[in-house]
């Protein structure tokens, strides 16, 4: 495939778009997402996998939250991984990954996800390229299994923020007595390995493609909020999912 160039995308918005205009169409998506999520979980035949990754700040939280959110929690359940544990350490890196990957009528967030072991430990060269080259390998193999024998929609998105609204929003939360909390002090010390990650994420892009990737323009909430809800409720209208009927005994 071709080789994306982060670069050469926006983090903004199409110019001609309008915020209202979106967020009423959000509005719209998520109230669909609702019915649909339900529809899923009634039907239990298929599974959904949705992927935030993105730089630190990028808006995952929000996706999360603002997105998926407002569906029924029966059938959503939401994964942060964070560094691994020495019993994960002992394992194979997807070890402690696969443990939650979603089982038939749910859907799963993943925020951040088994692409950390190809991206921060790649950054930080704490395994070498022929370990990192494995391990994408093993993540193509991974997401087929779950592809064609779970089948599980996997929904993959990159948010792409701007290392100019990463810095305010950073700065934001030293700031901000509602966002304190979200303070991390080794934020910054990553943020000055921008190049490198980025450099990691492009590489990421052209070789786990076996599931494509989403790039969300993420520097305005609004419009990385519609492209995820529009997203994911588009492939699950594609489902064409119905209610099962009442079983004759």
């Amino acid at each position: 495939m071709t080789r994306i160039k982060l670069s050469k995308i926006s983090t903004a918005p199409p110019e001609k778009s309008d915020k209202e205009t979106t967020k009423a169409a959000t509005k719209v998506f998520i109230e669909e997402l609702d019915e649909l999520q339900n529809l899923l979980y009634a039907q239990h035949k298929h599974s959904v996998l949705v992927i935030l990754q993105g730089m630190d700040a990028s808006g995952k939280d929000g996706a999360v939250r603002n997105v998926l959110g407002q569906m029924n929690p029966l059938g959503v359940r939401v994964y942060p991984f964070k560094a691994p544990t020495q019993d994960e350490l002992d394992h194979d890196f997807l070890w402690r990954v696969h443990a939650h990957v979603p089982a038939k009528g749910m859907i799963h967030v993943f925020n951040r996800s088994h692409y950390e072991d190809v991206l921060v430990q790649r950054v930080h060269k704490w395994v070498d390229e022929k370990t990192i080259q494995k391990r994408m390998g093993a993540i193509n193999d991974f997401e087929k299994l779950l592809t064609e024998h779970n089948s599980t929609h996997i929904l993959k998105f990159y948010l792409h923020v701007s290392r100019e609204e990463q810095a305010r929003r950073l700065q934001e939360r030293t700031e901000d007595p509602r966002k304190m909390w979200k303070y991390n002090a080794n934020d910054q010390k990553e943020a000055l390995l921008w190049k490198q990650y980025r450099n990691a994420y492009e590489d990421v892009f052209e070789h786990c493609s076996y599931v494509p990737w989403h790039i969300v323009p993420a520097d305005h909430n609004w419009y990385k909020e519609y492209l995820v809800a529009k997203t994911l409720r588009d492939i699950l209208k594609k489902l064409k999912m119905k209610y099962p009927a009442i079983k004759q005994k």
